[in-house]
């Protein structure tokens, strides 16, 4: 497990982001936690789990967590009674699917008792770019975060909700894949006409450690006894949890309607490659890395070089499909707001203004479904209708095809 520092020290870093904006706002923040009620979804994820508990730690008046990982949950209930304790206010989580008639239930009965929220979040996402591989999983993926997301914002409109937040991604600006392209086509949904709710949204980088991610993996592998995988062509930016979770909390707290939020490049926040960052990993490991020619020598060597002090590493070119060159938070068609923030860049959208399409791309996913029968190429063809520069990258080959 990595302090907050030598995760820093890892990813480029030798202080957290977002410092003296926090100085400056965190009055008015705790405040508004405080005072207000919460409904986190995908609230037992990485940076979901992560919000509710700087939540948490400002004594919410209502925090409700809703998350379909039975363990996660666990596991996010035990870290904030045993790093935090409990709140004066009402906490609960919830286990159960945000698409299935538990959540009707669910919002059938605080509509009926008025027991509504004012913040109604939604972090669930299956966030990989693997996610495309075959027709089935990806039709999934458009499920969660598309519909998932619209039908979580026609509740938080019903019940009068004073904001929804949804977390995006740097890879919904100019998109290369179906995951980013669902994330932007998510956005769009969330750019319609103008309600008493509030919407607005936050773009970041990769999440360091986050459950999922490479480098996530790679503790795995460690624990397993295998080598180190990683790609040295592909450079990310990389953020903490806490600091992907305070930028949400900006957007959440101090975002107007239709608003994107994204962190500032600066000195503090630059590129990485994976295969460097996997180095660091190790040495922070008390481990010298050893590149090894192929992935069939880095299996056979573990055991050798464990002993030693050093583990294998094998390291690649990219070729697998949907992987972006590089990262961007906003794109030249889009108006930003420099000023508001020292380290917050903020995307000011009009509403979407052709809401048939968006209605044209529903109906189709509908009659997709209702025959049972869809490729790839069929939702591809829907996403390049909303996305005409939607420049997907297919190279026949997908991440399950790695090490």
């Amino acid at each position: 497990m990595l302090d907050t520092q030598s995760l820093l020290e890892m990813i480029g870093r030798d202080e957290p982001l977002f410092q003296a904006d926090l100085q400056q706002h965190g009055p008015f923040i705790d405040e508004q936690i405080a005072n207000s009620r919460f409904l986190v979804v995908g609230g037992a994820g990485s940076i979901g789990g992560a919000v509710v508990k700087e939540i948490f730690a400002r004594n919410p008046k209502v925090l409700h967590v809703i998350d379909t990982s039975e363990n996660n949950l666990a596991e996010l209930v035990r870290d904030l009674r045993a790093s935090l304790g409990y709140i004066d206010g009402d906490f609960h989580a919830y286990c159960f699917d945000i698409l299935g008639p538990e959540f009707d239930a669910f919002a059938a009965a605080t509509l009926k008792d008025s027991q509504t929220y004012d913040y109604v979040l939604n972090f669930s996402a299956l966030k990989h770019v693997r996610s495309e591989k075959d027709p089935f999983t990806l039709m999934r993926l458009i499920d969660v975060n598309i519909f998932l997301t619209k039908k979580l914002l026609d509740y938080a409109r019903q019940s009068g909700a004073r904001k929804f937040f949804c977390v995006s991604t740097d890879k919904a600006a100019n998109p290369v894949n179906m995951m980013g392209g669902s994330k932007r086509i998510m956005e769009m949904f969330l750019l319609g006409d103008a309600t008493d709710t509030a919407v607005s949204t936050a773009r970041f980088a990769n999440v360091a450690f986050s459950d999922g991610s490479l480098p996530h993996a790679w503790t795995q592998r460690l624990i397993k006894m295998q080598p180190i995988a990683a790609p040295n062509d592909i450079r990310r930016y990389f953020v903490t949890d806490r600091e992907g979770a305070q930028l949400c909390l900006f957007s959440i707290l101090q975002g107007e309607d239709r608003e994107i939020y994204f962190p500032k490049l600066s000195p503090k926040l630059h590129l990485i490659t994976f295969a460097s960052m996997a180095e660091k990993y190790l040495r922070a490991q008390g481990l010298e890395p050893v590149v090894c020619a192929t992935e069939d020598e880095a299996r056979g060597r573990v055991r050798e070089l464990a002993a030693q002090q050093k583990w294998p590493c094998y390291f690649f070119e990219t070729d697998t499909t949907g992987e972006k060159d590089f990262e961007e938070f906003y794109t030249d068609a889009e108006e930003v707001d420099w000023d508001r923030y020292q380290e917050l860049g903020v995307v000011r959208n009009e509403a979407f203004a052709k809401p048939d399409q968006l209605s044209e791309f529903a109906e189709k996913i509908q009659t997709l479904k209702a025959n049972q029968s869809w490729s790839k190429d069929d939702l591809l063809e829907l996403f390049s209708k909303l996305l005409p520069n939607f420049a997907h990258k297919e190279t026949g080959k997908n991440l399950d095809n790695r090490m």
